[in-house]
C-alpha cells in the first residue's frame, strides 16, 4: 500500500474512531478506550482495513503524537502552581516510585515465567522487560485527573494534592523510563554494565537536558512569529517530529563516529521543552492555547494507531496476567502514597484514600509503551500489547476510584448527590420569576431556598425542583430560622416594600453580603434608604436599561439576558489558600476568560497582570462553561 493510499485510509479510520469515541463517553466509558478498539477493530485480526505491518510506515504519526502529548505534560508542570504544595507533592511522588516501582519490578519478573513472549528469555532479558514494564506502569494522566475533578467540582487540600501528585509523577516517569531504557539496552544484548555504562547514562540525561532547552527556545521562537495559529501549529508539530528524528540519527551516527551508542530519549528531551515553554517565557498561555487547539486531533491519531498495533490473539491470553498487574500496582501506589503522606505529615484520613486517586492512566503510559516496542523489537507489539491491557483496566476503573476517593474525604461538590452546594440563597416570594431565579441558580450550584408569607401562592405554583417555603410572617425571628448561619444572598421581592425592606434589615444584621431587592411599587423612594451594599433592580429603570444596551452595546445585552450559551459571566470567590499572593498573570487560566472586577473588602480593584490575588477576593469572570469550570476549580479548589 502507497503512502498517499495508506494515509488517506489511516485518516478515514480516524474518523470512524472519533465517532466511536463518542460513543463510549455517552456510555461513560473513556473516550480513549473507544480509539484503541476502533484501531484494534480495523487492523489485521478483524476487519483488515488497514495491516497491522502499515504502523510502521506511519510511525512518523506515532513520533508527532508523542511529542505533542510530552510537550503537554511539560508544560502542566508550572513551578509556581505547585510550590505552595511541594513538600507532600515530592514526598508521595518518591513514595510511589520507591515501592509501588519496585513491587511492580519484582512481580513482573517473576511472571516473566508465564508469559508466552517472554518465557524463552534469559534472565538480562527478563529483568530488562520488569525495569521498563514496572516504569510505564506508574505514568499517570492528568487529563483524566482534572477531568473527574470537573465533574464531582472537587476543591480541597486533598484535591491540590492529587493534582500536584500527578502532574509531577509523569514528569518523573519520562526521567525514570529514559534511565531504565539505557540500561535495558545493554541487559536485552548482553552487554554488561560498568562505570562507563554509569558516565554514559549520564551523558546520555544531560545532553537530553541540554536539547530540550534548547528545542524550548525553539518553541519560544516559533510563538513569537507573526502569523496564523495555523501555521504555528504546523511549526511546533515539525519540531516535534524533528526530536525524533536527531534522536534516531544520534543513535545510528554515534557508534560508528564515537566508539559507543549515544541514546536520548525524545520524550524527556520534548517535556523538558514544554516545561521551558511554560516557566520561562511569555508565551506560556498561547502555547497551552495551541496545545488544547491541537491536542483532541492528535490524541485520536495516536491511540487509534495504537489500537491498529494491537495483537488480539495475545490480548485474550495475557488478561490474567494484565489483572494480576492492576491489583499488583494498586498495592503498590497503595503503599507508596501511605507512606510519602506520612513523611509529608498528612491527615491520617487522607493517607487511607491518597491511593484511590493514581489509578488512572493514559496518554503517557501507552506512549510510553509504543516506545518499548519499538526501541526493543525483541519485546515488540507483545509487550505493548500486555501494557496496554493494563492501561485500559486502569483507564475503565480509576476514574470510578478517584472519584470515591474525593466524595470519602468530602472534598466534593455534587447537587444531585446531596453534598452542600457552594453557595445558599433565600429569596422571598413566589412566583414565576422567583421560581426561574431559584432555578438559574441552582444551575450554578447554589442552594436556593424560595419563601412567602401567603400559603395559596405556595401551594400553587409548587415546584417539585425548587425548594419553597410558607413562613407565617415577616418577623426577625421567622427571617433568622429561614437564613439560618450560612446564607450568602437575599433577595427580597415581596409584594410590600416595607417588608422586603425589614427582611433586608434582618439580613445585614445576620451578615449577608449580598442585598437584592426588586421593589413592588414604581414610588418606592426612601423604603429602601439606609440599607447598605444594596442592589435595588426596578423593573422599568431595568428593561429600558436593557433596551438601551442592545441599541448601543448588543454584544453586552447578549451576555447580560444570557443569550449567549457559548459565554457566561459569574463570580468566583478565591478560597484556594496556595494562589494567596499570587500575581493574575500567573494563573494560567484558559485563554478565553476574561477577568472584568475584582472585589476586595467590598471595594473595587483594578485588575491587570501584576494583581496579587488575596483569599476570599471575588472575582467576575467572562467565558464559556468549560472554562469557567477549568477557572473554578483553580481559583477555588
Amino acid at each position: 500500500m502507497n503512502t498517499a493510499l495508506l494515509l488517506a485510509s489511516f485518516g478515514v479510520v480516524a474518523l470512524a474512531s472519533a465517532a466511536i469515541g463518542d460513543a463510549f463517553k455517552r456510555i461513560q466509558l473513556p473516550a480513549i478506550t473507544g480509539y484503541l478498539f476502533a484501531g484494534a477493530i480495523a487492523g489485521s485480526f478483524a476487519l483488515d482495513l488497514i495491516p497491522s505491518s502499515a504502523t510502521e510506515d506511519l510511525r512518523f504519526v506515532d513520533e508527532i503524537a508523542l511529542a505533542v502529548i510530552a510537550f503537554v505534560a511539560g508544560s502542566e508542570l508550572y513551578i509556581k502552581e505547585i510550590r505552595p504544595r511541594l513538600k507532600p507533592i515530592l514526598s508521595i511522588t518518591s513514595g510511589i516510585i520507591l515501592v509501588a516501582y519496585a513491587l511492580l519490578t519484582v512481580g513482573i519478573f517473576l511472571l516473566t515465567d508465564v508469559v508466552s513472549f517472554t518465557r524463552d528469555l534469559d534472565t538480562g532479558a527478563r529483568l530488562a522487560t520488569a525495569l521498563l514494564g514496572a516504569a510505564v506502569l506508574l505514568a499517570l494522566s492528568p487529563p483524566s485527573t482534572i477531568a473527574v475533578i470537573k465533574d464531582v467540582r472537587a476543591r480541597g487540600r486533598f484535591t491540590r494534592t492529587v493534582l500536584g501528585v500527578t502532574i509531577t509523577m509523569d514528569v518523573a516517569i519520562i526521567v525514570l523510563f529514559a534511565t531504565m531504557t539505557s540500561i535495558a539496552s545493554p541487559l536485552l544484548t548482553n552487554s554488561s554494565l560498568d562505570l562507563s555504562f554509569i558516565l554514559l547514562l549520564a551523558l546520555d540525561l544531560f545532553i537530553a537536558v541540554v536539547l530540550g532547552v534548547i528545542a524550548g527556545q525553539i518553541l519560544r521562537l516559533i510563538m513569537s512569529l507573526p502569523g496564523h495559529q495555523m501555521v504555528k501549529i504546523a511549526l511546533v508539530l515539525a519540531t516535534g517530529f524533528g526530536i525524533y528524528e536527531l534522536a534516531d540519527f544520534v543513535s545510528e551516527w554515534s557508534p560508528d563516529a564515537l566508539g559507543f551508542e549515544i541514546y536520548i530519549e525524545p520524550l524527556l528531551i520534548a517535556l523538558i521543552a514544554g516545561f521551558i515553554m511554560t516557566n520561562f517565557t511569555a508565551a506560556r498561555d498561547d502555547f497551552a492555547d495551541l496545545l488544547h487547539v491541537v491536542g483532541p486531533t492528535v490524541y485520536i491519531a495516536f491511540f487509534t494507531l495504537t489500537g491498529l498495533s494491537l495483537k488480539l490473539d495475545i490480548l485474550w491470553t495475557v488478561l490474567p496476567v494484565a489483572v494480576a498487574l492492576f491489583v499488583l500496582r494498586a498495592i503498590g501506589i497503595a503503599g507508596g502514597t501511605w507512606l510519602g503522606s506520612r513523611w509529608a505529615g498528612e491527615a491520617p484520613r487522607h493517607r487511607r484514600v491518597f491511593w484511590a486517586a493514581f489509578i488512572t492512566q493514559a496518554g503517557i503510559a501507552l506512549g510510553l509503551a509504543r516506545e518499548v516496542a519499538v526501541q526493543f523489537p525483541s519485546l515488540g507489539d507483545a509487550f505493548a500489547t500486555l501494557i496496554i491491557s493494563v492501561v485500559v483496566i486502569n483507564e475503565v476503573v480509576g476514574p470510578l476510584f478517584l472519584k470515591a476517593g474525593l466524595r470519602r474525604v468530602g472534598e466534593t461538590h455534587e447537587p444531585d448527590r446531596g453534598t452542600a452546594p457552594s453557595r445558599r440563597a433565600v429569596v422571598l416570594g413566589v412566583e414565576s420569576q422567583s421560581l426561574e431565579l431559584a432555578r438559574a441558580l441552582q444551575r450554578m450550584d447554589w442552594e436556593v431556598v424560595v419563601a412567602d408569607t401567603d400559603e395559596e401562592h405556595v401551594a400553587r405554583l409548587a415546584a417539585a425542583d425548587v425548594d419553597e417555603r410558607h413562613i407565617p410572617d415577616v418577623s426577625e425571628a421567622t427571617i433568622r430560622e429561614l437564613m439560618g448561619d450560612n446564607t450568602d444572598a437575599v433577595v427580597a421581592m415581596l409584594g410590600d416594600d416595607d417588608a422586603n425592606a425589614r427582611i433586608l434589615d434582618f439580613a445585614t444584621d445576620l451578615g449577608v453580603q449580598r442585598l437584592v431587592a426588586r421593589p413592588a411599587d414604581p414610588g418606592y423612594n426612601g423604603t429602601y434608604e439606609g440599607i447598605e451594599d444594596l442592589l435595588v433592580v426596578d423593573p422599568g429603570t431595568a428593561i429600558v436599561s436593557l433596551l438601551e444596551q442592545a441599541v448601543t452595546s448588543p454584544q453586552s445585552a447578549t451576555l447580560l439576558l444570557r443569550q449567549d450559551a457559548d459565554r457566561l459571566v459569574t463570580q468566583l470567590e478565591i478560597t484556594n489558600p496556595d494562589l494567596a499572593g499570587t500575581p493574575v498573570r500567573d494563573l494560567r487560566l484558559p485563554t478565553d476568560v476574561l477577568l472584568l472586577q475584582l472585589t476586595r473588602n467590598g471595594s473595587t480593584v483594578v485588575v491587570h497582570g501584576h494583581t496579587e490575588l488575596q483569599f476570599g477576593d471575588e472575582i467576575t469572570v467572562l467565558a464559556g462553561p468549560d472554562s469557567i469550570d477549568e477557572a473554578r476549580i483553580k481559583l477555588t479548589v
